[in-house]
């Protein structure tokens, strides 16, 4: 049993659900309470953001309804605009009254939720337990402080390439033979010098594939402290070696400003770029928005640093989490790591969403990683879990992703960093220079 509530800015989010789910309507706010429903069931109050998330949820809500029929579950979702949800749920945190029992929380909204000591989430460690040994330990790791974990990861992201394989083919390029950054970028200055094309893409407006080029050289944006370290050794070294391939052509800014824009995918679509480096959720970009590349798009491994440990890093994330006020936060608790942890949700992550699961027993369901009906399998050349199961021993967490402070940083490098190093030809040491001068300024850790 399960009911939806979407605001009226979401009416998109309104269609799709209900096409899915044909569900009425629920009530918003706080809590849902601890009084069932007529038929047994404990309401549940949610709070989202994504409109295809709460497809999964009201999936995974029915099946454990199935499952459980002496614990069934009236979940009441509630679909907000992205910033309106965060900034309702952080009054709710601040004045201890109005949390839903459970939420989605943005990758960088979620710091701002588990400041102090007494955080307003409930620790999620004991109902994980059953699942940790599968799951991929770098995504909890983002939405945990010390021992306890506040939120439960929706997909691991991890950067992968996806290369235009017909386009190679013209250049003379095998994308096999790439593995380090070095053999990234020897190739994108041959392709351009065949081509007169960009074969990667410099993002301006954000700040994503750098950090996973600073985490295999080592490097972290802050310090141990917390204080911001943008002008580090590892970071210059990072952004010159990008800025390297800016002026060789190996990599140039996309229309959009970013691989995730409507211009963008008609830019890729064209065959403006052969090489998208990105999280592996980027899957349902290509089958979504461009269709046309269906049979000449092949997913590998990203670029390393010669000699890191660090094969890839994960891009992006929801941490959904439990209100620690709630009154039925045990059985929350419990139906969340059901929803999010197990192997049957993670196969509705990939299916129903087209993200890589942090259920690595799905990796090697082969039922499911080779399904020949599966929309991403149908698309791509290559398989995404070949690739997945390559790296899977280097996936490392950025600890840089879980500070309060990481949307100050985005913010600035959004908005100009990225465009001074990659469009106007700053030199990136002394961009980033200038950087730390002004977020040290703006975060008062001068």
């Amino acid at each position: 049993m399960s009911r939806i509530r979407t605001t009226a800015s979401a009416a998109t989010v309104a269609a799709v659900l209900a096409a899915c789910l044909g569900c009425g309507g629920g009530s918003p706010g706080g809590g849902a309470g601890t009084s069932a429903d007529a038929d047994g069931a404990t309401p549940m109050e949610m709070w989202i953001f994504g409109e295809l998330h709460g497809v999964l949820y009201e999936q995974m809500a029915d099946r454990w309804n199935e499952l459980h029929p002496d614990r069934a579950i009236d979940l009441r979702l509630t679909v907000y605009p992205y910033q309106d949800m965060h900034n309702k749920l952080q009054l709710a945190a601040n004045s201890g009254a109005g949390m839903p029992d459970l939420a989605d929380i943005e990758v960088t909204k979620f710091a701002n939720f588990v400041r102090g000591d007494d955080p307003p989430l409930m620790d999620l460690s004991a109902a994980a337990e059953p699942y940790r040994e599968d799951v991929v330990e770098a995504r909890l790791d983002l939405y945990s402080r010390g021992d306890a974990v506040y939120g439960y990861p929706t997909h691991v992201g991890a950067f992968v390439t996806f290369y235009n394989t017909e386009l190679l083919e013209e250049a003379g390029i095998d994308y096999s033979t790439i593995v380090t950054w070095d053999d990234f970028a020897a190739a994108g200055a041959e392709y351009h010098a065949a081509t007169g094309r960009a074969f990667g893409t410099a993002n301006t407006d954000v700040f994503f594939v750098e950090p996973l080029v600073i985490a295999q050289h080592g490097g972290e944006l802050f310090a141990e402290d917390g204080t911001v370290q943008v002008d580090s050794p590892e970071v210059v070294r990072s952004f010159e070696m990008m800025q390297d391939m800016v002026e060789t052509g190996a990599i140039a800014p996309i229309p959009g400003s970013s691989p995730d824009d409507e211009e963008a995918y008609g830019s890729i679509a064209r065959g403006d770029f052969a090489a998208i480096v990105y999280p592996a959720w980027y899957t349902s970009r290509f089958v979504d928005y461009m269709p046309d590349l269906a049979g000449k798009v092949a997913i590998a491994p990203a670029p390393v640093v010669a000699g890191s440990d660090t094969l890839t890093i994960g891009g992006g994330g929801t941490g959904t989490a439990v209100a620690a006020g709630s009154p039925v936060r045990d059985l929350a608790a419990e139906w969340l790591a059901f929803a999010k942890l197990s192997p049957e949700a993670n196969v509705a992550v990939w299916e129903v969403l087209g993200f890589d699961p942090v259920n690595m027993a799905v990796w090697e369901d082969e039922e499911v990683t080779r399904d020949p009906d599966n929309q991403f399998n149908q698309y791509f050349t290559t398989n995404l879990f070949d690739v997945l199961n390559q790296v899977k021993d280097g996936i490392e967490h950025f600890e840089s992703f879980g500070s309060p402070d990481l949307p100050a940083v985005n913010s600035r490098f959004g908005t100009v960093t990225l465009t001074e190093i990659y469009e106007s030809g700053v030199p990136a040491r002394e961009a980033l220079e200038q950087a730390q001068r002004e977020l040290k300024n703006e975060l008062r850790q001068g």
